[in-house]
């Protein structure tokens, strides 16, 4: 042996036969664990391969491929009739701190990591046989069949290099846009054509990807309290000053955002008029006409977040705020995903044409393009009417859950809870007596198979009403009856 050294750093070696890394790559492991660590010096000579063999106990050719594998990556070199070595380079990279390595350096960066002052809050429901969620819709009612099936045309029809062999449009393929703005035009009484719609991977994009565009540090955004806190975080994250508008229950306290107007300067106001998020209240036509008075009078942006329109139970649903501004003063986003599934990130901005060519450059940095083959599967179930079908399907199933879900909250749950029914969306707003500890509560339920939200998202230091969302429209109606049957039990 050449280098009797370097023998005691061998022997203990060992190799797990059945794992599927082989044998010489977990070899080449050990001897680079041995360098990185400083067990191996620079210009240290290692046993030769027949050497290192017989002490392993492996054969010579294992050896050879571990030496071949760390000598390609330049760790290791050599020398002709001398041997092998650690490589005369890797002395100036062997840093103290590499010394110091210990396997929790996979769990903590060696570089400083800013620390956010927001909440994260919950990033993943938990596994239960039972929920009352955010307000979801049911998975079971999608068109699922109908989806894979305009998916998979996509795929097999002629011309897929035009569609799919290159890069296309930040903004989203013509047709989907096209297809998107006659729907909306329809629904929603906007005016829109395909140069007004930017394709984006659900709200939550859009708000990111406006920050990024249109918000500058030390901006004034205003929002609703209690409001989104996904939203909030964008604001914070973009560097804005957040500034809360108190809500009743016809919506946002317009009056409150004007006398912040007259203080100072506001480039942003985030709102969800139709069902206000969380308390589902929609926000009254006086106020809304007073919104777009105040934002054509002061010059700031309304960003109009209308995650559930499709969904309104006891008239047609009010237009949003889009189909009445003459001025360009609305970005207006929706989603697929509500409506649709969660789990298809399925959005879009509406808005005019030159922030729409301004977003997609700056969609560009980001994030190239979107899914075209799924916004065309869309645009095929919207031109062929799926969707609509679907919507109003669905909308009197959602219908008939609502007012029964919320029957079981008078008759079992009235000692415990106030609500106000819902016109609309897929979640009731419920506020329960202050001598209930909703964090408890939703640990305890989640113990007997129930998910429900703890309420902490709905906290803010002005206001501490003791509510959370109820979502109903993702259970049938036995889940529900079951659901509220272990929350009557657990307070």
């Amino acid at each position: 042996m050449s280098s009797p050294i370097v023998n005691p750093l061998f022997a203990n070696l060992s190799f797990d036969r059945s794992a599927e890394r082989a044998v010489y790559l977990q070899l080449a492991d050990a001897l680079l664990l041995m360098i990185r660590t400083g067990k191996l010096r620079s210009g240290q000579k290692l046993p030769g391969s027949r050497d290192l063999a017989n002490l392993l106990k492996i054969n010579r050719i294992t050896a050879s491929k571990a030496y071949e594998e760390l000598h390609m990556q330049g760790w290791l070199e050599t020398a002709v009739g001398r041997g092998t070595f650690i490589s005369s380079h890797v002395a100036e990279h062997q840093a103290e701190r590499l010394k110091e390595m210990t396997p929790s350096s996979s769990k903590l960066a060696g570089f400083l990591v800013p620390s956010s002052d927001y909440p994260t809050g919950t990033l993943e429901i938990p596994a239960a046989e039972l929920h009352l969620d955010d307000g979801y819709p049911d998975p079971r009612l999608a068109p699922l069949k109908e989806f894979y099936r305009a998916y998979r045309n996509q795929l097999s029809r002629s011309g897929l290099y035009p569609k799919f062999g290159s890069y296309g449009n930040p903004a989203g393929p013509y047709a989907y846009r096209q297809a998107l703005s006659e729907y909306l035009n329809t629904t929603r009484g906007l005016k829109t054509t395909a140069e007004n719609i930017l394709s984006v991977r659900g709200t939550l994009m859009g708000i990111n990807l406006v920050c990024n565009a249109l918000i500058s540090p030390g901006d004034v955004v205003a929002a609703e309290v209690p409001g989104w806190r996904r939203a909030e975080h964008n604001f914070l994250h973009a560097g804005a000053k957040l500034i809360g508008i108190p809500i009743d229950e016809h919506g946002m306290i317009v009056d409150e955002l004007r006398k912040i107007c007259k203080q100072q300067k506001v480039r942003m106001v985030y709102v969800t008029p139709h069902h206000q998020y969380p308390t589902t209240v929609a926000l009254r036509i006086d106020r809304r006409l007073e919104l777009l008075r105040l934002a054509n009078e002061y010059g700031f942006i309304i960003f109009e977040d209308d995650y559930d329109f499709d969904f309104h139970f006891k008239h047609r649903p009010l237009l949003p705020l889009a189909s009445a501004d003459e001025n360009g003063m609305v970005i207006y986003c929706g989603s697929f995903s509500k409506s649709f599934s969660p789990a298809f990130r399925m959005g879009y901005l509406v808005a005019a044409e030159n922030v729409i060519q301004h977003l997609a450059k700056v969609r560009l940095l980001l994030d190239r393009q979107g899914d075209h083959v799924l916004d065309n599967a869309m645009a095929d179930l919207l031109n062929d009417g799926t969707i609509a079908r679907y919507l109003r399907k669905t909308l009197s199933v959602y219908e008939e859950r609502r007012d029964y879900f919320c029957s079981l909250l008078q008759t079992e749950l009235k000692h415990a809870l106030k609500f106000r029914m819902p016109e609309g969306g897929m979640s009731v707003w419920t506020e329960f007596d202050p001598s209930i500890n909703l964090v408890v509560l939703a640990k305890k339920a989640l113990k007997h198979g129930l998910y429900l939200p703890d309420g902490k998202g709905h906290q803010y230091p002005e206001y501490h009403t003791n509510g959370i969302r109820l979502g109903f429209a993702s259970s049938s109606p036995a889940d529900l009856a079951k659901s509220v049957e272990i929350i009557k039990r657990l307070i």
